[in-house]
């Protein structure tokens, strides 16, 4: 049995016209890096004196990365494309979302110093990236999160909701993942709405939503109790496929800054456990004024907008091998194997297997035979003998004491929602347009 699964990216993109490479008037590279606004309000240039990513894997479950971008050269593994099998580091047709998550978290420019084109937060970390279809078909990331962990990946990030429910694959994935000590972060969503998204909703992974340039929320950003952070999602310059480079709104975005954000701490403090590397992300976020003193999570804010200097440099306890995110339960654990628990898990995804199947109908078939055979001999005897004194003869019927009745599977479909609507970075928009 196999569910209708609808992945969707969400980050929407616009050619800006003068501001693309290969349209007139040409911006120049040094224009490019100055749109990267969000560098400035990390304060990058300090960041990078006290970490740069450098030895960190980050897993980019995604449409395929181009790792030939002159942004990005260098610093894309092969990894694997779960659309074709091949190698995930050469571009998907027109499909740049990849590409451009990549260039947020370890871009690292071009040019005399990398100073054109566009850098990433964290460019000295290696992307992983780990190829799916974004579009609407039957998908599912259990087997890509489970490639990212198996591949070295410390972090991986999700830019995409699925309108769905977590499959047990999924979950056993998001499971594994944890107890590989991997720290996931995904996307919330672009439509404003308070109904969870997954898998950024899912126990253990890190949900982010997106603010402007002035650090409010976005209007279109997902909200509800399961946000953790937020980090810039409007008006974002990333490297393109089509086009060198594109400009865009949405929470993918903000996923792929808090990514990069995580790459720079777990380099900077490689025996930190991925809750406790949360935990700095979580203890060093900032609020607006008005939002001090208020109750967090807040359901819009979480714990606040990161910080990444901040986070690298207080001086913050280690505190729980979870942080804020959710203990991992025994039960969870179990689920969480490799290797044939890995297989197990995957075909419970699609309910019974149909080995499975054939192996209880066998068996109660066998029982039958078992029971008729039994009940004809005793008859056969109550015959010649008739039947004990004070009995009153006969068997049990249907569902009697000790007899059992088989019950079917019970199927379990994901209830599918409408597609939520992407975002395209016209200010300001009055709806959340398409991808």
């Amino acid at each position: 049995m196999s569910f209708t699964r609808t992945l969707r990216a969400v980050g929407g993109a616009v050619v800006a016209g003068a501001l693309l490479f290969g349209t007139a008037p040409v911006a120049s590279a040094d224009q490019i890096r100055h749109e990267q606004w969000p560098l400035r309000s990390f304060g990058a240039d300090d960041v990078w004196k006290v970490s740069t990513g450098k030895g960190v894997i980050v897993a980019v479950i995604d449409d395929p990365v181009d790792g030939s971008h002159p942004d990005l050269k260098g610093n894309v593994l092969p990894g694997k494309s779960f659309l074709d099998g091949g190698t995930a580091d050469r571009p998907d047709g027109k499909n740049e979302h990849g590409t451009a998550m990549a260039s947020l978290i370890a871009g690292h420019g071009h040019g005399p110093g990398g100073s054109d084109g566009v850098k990433g937060l964290a460019p000295d970390a290696k992307i992983l990236p780990v190829g799916i279809d974004l579009g609407d078909k039957e998908e599912s990331y259990a087997e890509p999160l489970r490639y990212a962990v198996d591949h070295g990946a410390k972090i991986v990030n999700m830019s995409f909701e699925d309108f769905g429910d977590t499959s047990p694959a999924e979950k056993a994935a998001v499971d594994y993942a944890r107890k590989h000590d991997v720290l996931m972060v995904a996307a919330s969503g672009n439509s404003g709405s308070s109904i969870p998204r997954l898998p950024s909703a899912a126990p253990g992974v890190l949900a982010v939503g997106a603010v402007d340039i002035d650090l409010k929320v976005w209007k279109f950003s997902n909200y509800g109790s399961y946000i953790k952070l937020l980090a810039p999602g409007l008006h974002i310059r990333s490297a393109g496929v089509e086009t060198p480079y594109r400009l865009a709104n949405g929470t993918s975005d903000s996923a792929a800054y808090v990514s990069a954000a995580a790459a720079l701490l777990r380099s900077k403090f490689p025996d930190l456990t991925a809750g406790q590397i949360a935990n700095r992300l979580v203890k060093t976020a900032g609020l607006p004024d008005d939002m001090k003193g208020k109750k967090l999570p807040d359901p819009h804010y979480g714990y606040g907008f990161i910080r990444p200097s901040k986070a690298l440099t207080a001086n913050i306890p280690a505190g729980s091998k979870n942080g804020p995110l959710p203990a991992l339960s025994e039960d969870s654990s179990k689920a969480s194997g490799s290797g044939k628990d890995a297989e197990k898990a995957t075909q419970s995804d699609a309910g019974m297997s149909t080995g499975v199947v054939i192996g209880i109908v066998g068996g109660v078939v066998g029982l039958l035979v078992v029971v008729l055979i039994i009940v004809l001999v005793v008859k056969k005897k109550s015959g010649r003998n008739g039947p004990p004194p004070g009995s009153s003869g006969g068997p049990s019927g249907p569902g009697g004491p000790g007899s059992f009745v088989p019950q079917p599977p019970a199927p379990g479909p994901y209830q599918q929602q409408p597609s939520a609507p992407g975002a395209y970075p016209q200010a300001p928009p009055t709806h959340p347009p398409g991808r």
